[in-house]
């Protein structure tokens, strides 16, 4: 080796969960080292959650413009035809992206935690190499007490259908060189959804494939048909209950249907967002034999995987997948390793689906209380009621709320509706403190907003809603 460290606490990727960990450790008086290949902040900064809201914004920005020259706007305001400059769009979205992570370093370094770009390689359960990341240029080894690994996922990729060319992950459709004129998306979960609005809105055609018989599979069918509403509204064309098949010799999509009859589909760009996967390949992962869930780290209520001071956070640790989850672990396993008594067990965890219109799922849905067998006091308040959402021109949507009949306990939130992923704060807090439907009905709510129709819902659910 050209040279040998040691430290404390080692965490394999940059990524919110590796990052947090990284910091709060710091702040603890930990000895920290956190090994990033890529830049820092991961997947959620670099090529996810950040780029892609920062294009969900200039892509409605262009849309409402677009809407006021064409007329169709009724607020009487009238332009002329919009242009996208698209270089100077992605510009502003990676200026964005290198603010954020620049902040991450900065962030480790003021806490005491040392930031080391190489793609590590684990030796064993306490030594890690880094290439070219000695001082010399050579093999930099560390040594460490505890392993927290926090490599994220990666996309999905269809064996029929795999990446390059034509056929682009969600990675490189946050990066396009240029618009194409058709964009086909494969999968119509979140990141399809999301993306597949994004290129719509900035006039491409779309086609959506999905293999289930509605968008958004995972979430139950009331919550998810306003969104369906806005995509058929906007030109985006479904296709449901469809297997993709794999391309044709001229390179069109070839696609299934359930009764069996093929159809084939011409696209300058084909997006294929299935889902993503745990990050446990190209870095030795398999010499420590850890016990899997799946494709997954197996993990306890305190991410100790099966083998002694190696811990597991974040994406690589299952689902769900998402980044505020792997945050809260980072935070707990720095707090663990410095002798604080912790374990993950929140009583709920946001999911947000950033579609337009949004969707928002905390806690328990009616089914899936029932299905626990539960008795529940459940209602709706439609945003159609509520005057803030009207002066927004975004009435569609509701927010609807789950509570246990005998004491009116909230178990769970709902919402798809104009900025709804804003409310999920005040869903989460509401479980996470025990409150109860008198609890939100009776806290003052100011007005004109949103926030408004989460009041209105547990009115409703005690029999004497106010607005409806």
């Amino acid at each position: 080796m050209s040279q040998t460290i040691e430290t404390q606490l080692l965490v394999i990727g940059g990524g919110p969960g590796g990052y947090v960990a990284g910091i709060r450790a710091g702040q603890l008086g930990i000895k920290t080292i956190v090994v990033e290949g890529a830049n820092q902040g991961g997947t959620c900064l670099n090529i996810g959650c950040i780029p892609s809201k920062a294009l969900i914004h200039a892509a409605e920005e262009f849309a409402r413009v677009a809407a006021f020259a064409a007329g169709t706007s009724p607020l009487g305001i009238g332009v002329q035809s919009p242009s996208l400059d698209l270089a100077k769009t992605l510009a502003w979205k990676d200026g964005i992206v290198q603010r954020l992570t620049q902040g991450v370093g900065a962030l480790l370094k003021k806490n005491g935690a040392r930031l080391v770009k190489g793609w590590a390689d684990i030796v064993d359960g306490k030594t890690v190499d880094v290439a070219g990341a000695a001082d010399d240029g050579g093999t930099l080894r560390i040594r460490c007490e505890h392993l927290l690994l926090a490599t994220g996922s990666v996309p999905v990729e269809l064996p029929f259908l795999p990446f390059g060319g034509k056929v682009v992950s969600s990675t490189e459709a946050l990066s396009p060189d240029e618009l194409p004129k058709k964009l086909v998306v494969v999968g119509g979960g979140y990141i399809g959804l999301e993306l597949g609005t994004v290129y719509r809105k900035l006039g491409c055609e779309v086609t959506v494939v999905e293999a289930q018989d509605r968008i958004l599979p995972a979430y139950d069918a009331e919550l998810t048909q306003p969104v369906a509403k806005h995509l058929k509204a906007s030109g985006v064309e479904l296709l449901l209950g469809r297997s993709v098949l794999g391309l044709s010799d001229g390179g069109a999509l070839r696609v299934r249907d359930g009764g069996g009859n093929e159809l084939e589909i011409d696209a300058d760009r084909i997006l294929v967002a299935v889902g993503r996967r745990p990050k446990t390949d190209g870095f030795n992962l398999e010499s420590l034999r850890l016990d899997m869930a799946g494709k997954a780290v197996k993990i306890d209520d305190q991410c100790r995987t099966s083998m002694r001071h190696v811990w597991a956070i974040g994406d690589v640790a299952g689902e769900p997948m998402l980044a505020h989850r792997a945050m809260a672990q980072g935070e707990m396993v720095a707090e663990i390793v410095s002798g604080k008594k912790r374990r993950f067990a929140p009583a709920a965890i946001p999911a947000v689906c950033f579609t337009d219109p949004e969707v928002v799922v905390v806690g328990l849905s009616p089914d899936e209380a029932r299905a626990q067998g539960v008795e529940i006091k459940t209602a709706l308040f439609p945003f159609a009621a509520n005057g803030r959402a009207m002066t927004l021109e975004s009435s569609d949507g509701f927010v609807r709320v789950v509570a246990r009949a005998g004491d009116h306990r909230i178990l769970g939130w709902q919402a798809v509706g104009v900025a709804v992923s804003e409310l999920s704060i005040a869903f989460v807090q509401s479980i996470e403190m025990g409150a109860t439907l008198e609890d939100i009905a009776g806290a003052i709510h100011p007005h004109p907003t949103l926030g408004e129709t989460v009041q209105e819902a547990a009115l409703r659910a005690l029999g004497h809603a106010l607005h409806i």
